[in-house]
């Protein structure tokens, strides 16, 4: 499914496009549908360089490709880490992000005894009758913050941004990356790259960003006056932070958003899927998939009535969100933390760019050819094309290889700008 708001009053042409990114969360699920469909946009958009925009923001599981992206890793190396698993430079093991927090779970363990005591002493004193709220406050203090150990996330991105020319810091980057975090405390939303947060490694800012609360613990952070806090989930403020691409004076924002709520009636092919998902009231699954129908329905109601103000408040920039068919039971049925189905999310989230790109053509072509974007016939027309049928053959190389082919791209593009302007 695909948004698109076309400019009023477009930015005159007398210089270079100016493109950003904005990709959303999702859980892994949501993960590999964004994987999917930046993969699709990557091979059907000549002129399209995902690695050189000009601004990224990411919010919890987007803020892994964001981040990738303004590393210059481009779209299949990405899908060689995390789809097919052949990558030469990076080992990803779902098992990394699913680590049970034993630390948490082990400090939150430490205060039973103290809590036994408080609640003999009431017991013993007779003050329970009126304060079985309190005791429902402390007993839900032993219960951890998070089920998974979110440490070794950051390890694992920590690993990835500290070699063959790659960095984890902020200030390093050739573009401007934002990765979108929330203060538990206080519901403030917290710019990691901005002016003040931008010496946070980049893998500690996304740890944060994707430390979905119950899922992951919050992640513990200096502010500029030393003062700890606690950041959660991006999300938990706004779905996709749009905004903060449409304030870097861009041309064209692009934005991926993987949820959005089930609407069986509008599936075509609800026939051909009935024999997988026979559930046909969303409540019949029970509570998790109540749970997962009313987040996806606020998360993109948010992003809906941004959108909707956007072309007022930003009349010059073009705007064009892809996020999957409402009617995917094959999506809303896979588990949202399920890495075990992501060849196939991944395949989905491409086929369904693909048919948006094709399908929608006629008006987008224009809006793409004033950003210097045109569609790749052989590719949008090709329907059963697969995801990995079409990746380049991984290379081998070394760490100063790495950095030497990066050099000389550096030089190569900086001569095609030249010419450009």
């Amino acid at each position: 499914m695909l948004s698109l708001h076309t400019a009023q009053t477009p930015h005159p042409g007398h210089r270079p496009p100016r493109i950003g990114l904005a990709i959303a969360g999702g859980g892994p699920v949501g993960a590999m549908y964004e994987l999917g469909a930046l993969r699709a946009l990557d091979e059907a958009c000549d002129g399209l360089d995902l690695t050189r925009l000009d601004c990224y923001v990411g919010v919890s599981s987007g803020a892994f490709f964001a981040a990738g992206l303004a590393n210059r890793m481009d779209t299949a190396e990405l899908c060689r880490i995390f789809i097919s698993g052949d990558s030469e430079d990076v080992r990803f093991r779902p098992e990394t992000f699913l680590r049970p927090a034993l630390g948490e779970y082990l400090r939150r363990a430490a205060s039973l005894p103290r809590l036994a005591k408080r609640l003999a002493h009431d017991v013993w004193s007779g003050r329970t009758d009126s304060r079985w709220s309190d005791l429902l406050n402390r007993v839900g203090s032993l219960v951890p913050t998070g089920l998974f150990d979110n440490d070794e996330v950051e390890r694992f991105l920590r690993e990835v941004f500290t070699r063959r020319g790659r960095s984890n810091d902020f200030r390093k980057l050739d573009r401007p990356l934002y990765v979108i975090g929330v203060d538990l405390d206080s519901g403030e939303a917290v710019r990691f790259g901005d002016k003040g947060w931008d010496d946070v490694p980049i893998s500690r800012a996304v740890q944060a960003s994707a430390a979905l609360p119950g899922l992951y613990p919050p992640v513990e952070l200096a502010d500029k006056r030393g003062r700890t806090r606690h950041f959660v989930d991006g999300a938990l403020r706004r779905t996709m932070h749009a905004s903060v691409v449409l304030d870097r004076d861009v041309d064209l924002m692009l934005g991926i958003n993987p949820l959005v709520p089930f609407n069986p009636g509008t599936d075509a092919n609800e026939k051909a899927q009935a024999h997988r998902f026979s559930d046909r009231r969303i409540a019949q699954g029970g509570l998790p998939g109540v749970l997962s129908q009313t987040l996806r329905t606020m998360l993109q109601s948010r992003m809906q009535v941004g959108l909707a103000r956007y072309p007022q408040q930003y009349p010059h920039i073009d705007q064009v969100v892809f996020e999957p068919n409402a009617a995917d039971r094959e999506l809303f049925y896979t588990n949202v933390f399920s890495f075990s189905a992501r060849r196939r999310i991944s395949q989905l989230a491409y086929r369904n760019t693909l048919d948006d790109l094709r399908k929608r053509r006629a008006v987008l072509e224009p809006v793409l050819a004033r950003h210097g974007i045109t569609l790749r016939e052989e590719v949008i027309a090709d329907r059963p094309r697969s995801i990995l049928a079409h990746l380049p053959p991984a290379t081998r190389s070394t760490d100063a290889t790495a950095q030497l082919t990066r050099a000389l791209d550096d030089i190569e593009h900086s001569l095609q700008r030249r010419r450009m302007v």
